[in-house]
């Protein structure tokens, strides 16, 4: 039986980031991949056959992903910044915030609120989340510190209040008059999760992780895609001497001896002096034989290719500055609360809202030469408040798409659909992905994007956890788990969650200290 210092179950972009980390550290490595590929969601694919067009299939951003794990493993990766954080369709005119001119940014608002009051709070407010981030974003590469402790460097009350201790939507509803002005706030609060912003405490946590990103809480594009940053990861880790293997389902950990039962086609067990699971707490749980409950995940993803951006109904606005960061589709604050509550009943939200942006504009080389030539530009849709439980109707996902079409359609002043580009087949270049389809394609429970419920990046009492995935970490990293072989390495550690390599490097750290 091979032995193996470490053995890592699953090569997403944590398990990539444990392997490099460790393999640098001299450590022997097996990483062995379920899928055909390394990288896990976290990839770049060309989805429609003929069309030159590579996109970050599932995950599309970056953002939690520090600068000193980069610098740690030499990736050489490229983030280009967005200089229009978002545009809001209102009516015939929008809402603009444009980093690269706060005059304009004001003329917008003022525009579409009336007054210079949410403004003024806008500024306040972010100028707040900055500053947490700044101060908390180092934390999650070193042991957790407990609540007293992170709130002591945090150095803010009122931050601390409104962020920590309050639901995210009563400090939003306090501090903003605007319907508009409040939803683009609250939709950080409620990507991939389906809560409740002015009840439930886990539109905090989410609502945490977006805003504190590398201390800067800015959403970047990688230059040649998702499949750009676990390349590399996956070349880093081979490069110092780790093995992966790809097509190699684990199928049982013996938490006891260390011993990793996997097939790839014929089955085989290793040891691993450690066991870092990059997998779903649930699936964890599953292969330890122990029992798990099933999260669930919460949204629709949508990517398309366009042939030519859509025209806005506000002519003051170019397509591509509008499309260039975050496009924001009928995400005012009470249309957010209509669609939580359809969902909550278990409908279909009647106008589902949604957020898009395209890659392309900012990164023009995920597209080949001919598609550059012509114009076209790839779009990538996120959907808010499409819980899995929505999806057990197999005609349930052909009506959320025909919704969410419709809901994009209600604010442009052309239809989406006679933008889209058509393959040679003569097919529209659109697919959609709900979490069932995550949970059947990728072995997500629930479809759930980060594994399970995003929890505090503290410690908290035993039991005070995510709920409802299997084994919860704890330990001086937040990777531990009841078992001293086996950490958890990906999305569902403490501090998990995202494009971030953050767990893979606390798993590492957890090995070597």
């Amino acid at each position: 039986m091979t032995r193996y210092d470490v053995v890592i179950a699953g090569a997403g972009h944590n398990g990539l980031v444990a392997a490099a980390y460790l393999a640098k550290a001299g450590r022997r490595v097996l990483v062995l991949e379920r899928l055909g590929h390394v990288g896990g969601l976290a990839v770049s694919a060309q989805p429609f056959p003929g069309v030159d067009a590579r996109l970050s299939r599932y995950s599309y951003l970056v953002s939690l992903l520090p600068t000193k794990i980069v610098k740690d493993l030499g990736l050489g990766l490229e983030l280009r910044h967005r200089r229009f954080a978002s545009y809001t369709p209102v009516g015939d005119t929008g809402l603009l915030v444009d980093n690269g001119d706060a005059g304009r940014t004001a003329a917008s608002f003022a525009a579409v609120t009336g007054g210079r009051g949410d403004l003024d709070a806008w500024e306040r407010f972010y100028a707040m989340t900055a500053r947490v981030a700044r101060r908390v974003a180092p934390t999650l590469l070193e042991p957790l510190r407990d609540r007293a402790a992170l709130r002591d460097i945090v150095g803010d009350d009122v931050a601390w209040r409104d962020l920590f201790e309050r639901p995210i939507g009563q400090a939003v509803d306090e501090r903003f008059a605007d319907d508009t002005v409040r939803g683009v706030v609250l939709t950080d609060a409620l990507i991939g999760t389906f809560a409740d912003p002015a009840a439930d405490l886990l539109a905090n946590r989410c609502f945490l992780y977006h805003v504190i990103g590398d201390g800067t809480g800015d959403w970047n594009v990688p230059v040649g895609g998702m499949g750009a940053v676990t390349t590399g990861l996956a070349e880093i880790a081979v490069r110092h001497g780790a093995e992966i293997r790809t097509g190699a389902e684990v199928l049982a950990i013996d938490p006891g001896s260390g011993e990793v039962t996997f097939t790839d086609g014929a089955e085989h067990v290793v040891t691993g002096d450690r066991v870092l699971a990059n997998l779903p707490p649930a699936v964890l749980a599953r292969l330890l034989g122990e029992p798990a409950e099933a999260p669930e995940g919460a949204q629709l993803k949508i990517n398309m290719v366009l042939s030519r951006l859509p025209r806005l109904k506000d002519p003051s606005v170019d397509p591509a500055e509008a499309f260039s960061g975050t496009f924001h589709i009928n995400e005012g604050r009470d249309q957010l609360a209509a669609a939580y509550a359809q969902a909550s009943a278990g409908r279909i939200p009647d106008l589902p809202p949604a957020e898009v942006y395209c890659h392309s504009l900012t990164d023009p080389s995920i597209l080949g030469p001919s598609l550059r030539e012509s114009g076209a530009q790839t779009m990538t849709l996120f959907g808010l408040h499409m819980p899995a439980r929505l999806f057990r109707d197999p005609e349930a996902k052909r009506e959320a798409l025909r919704r969410t079409i419709a809901s994009i359609d209600s604010v442009l002043a052309d239809p989406i659909e006679g933008c889209l580009l058509r393959a040679p087949s003569g097919e529209p270049c659109l697919e959609a992905k709900t979490p069932a389809d995550l949970e059947r394609e990728a072995g997500l429970p629930g479809g759930h994007i980060f594994h399970r419920d995003l929890s505090w990046p503290f410690a908290e009492p035993a039991g005070a956890g995510p709920a409802g995935a299997g084994p919860t970490a704890a330990g001086p990293w937040g990777v531990e788990t009841a078992h001293e072989r086996i950490l958890l390495c990906g999305a569902g550690a403490r501090r998990g969650g995202g494009v971030s390599g953050i767990p893979g490097h606390n798993a590492a750290m957890a090995v070597l200290t």
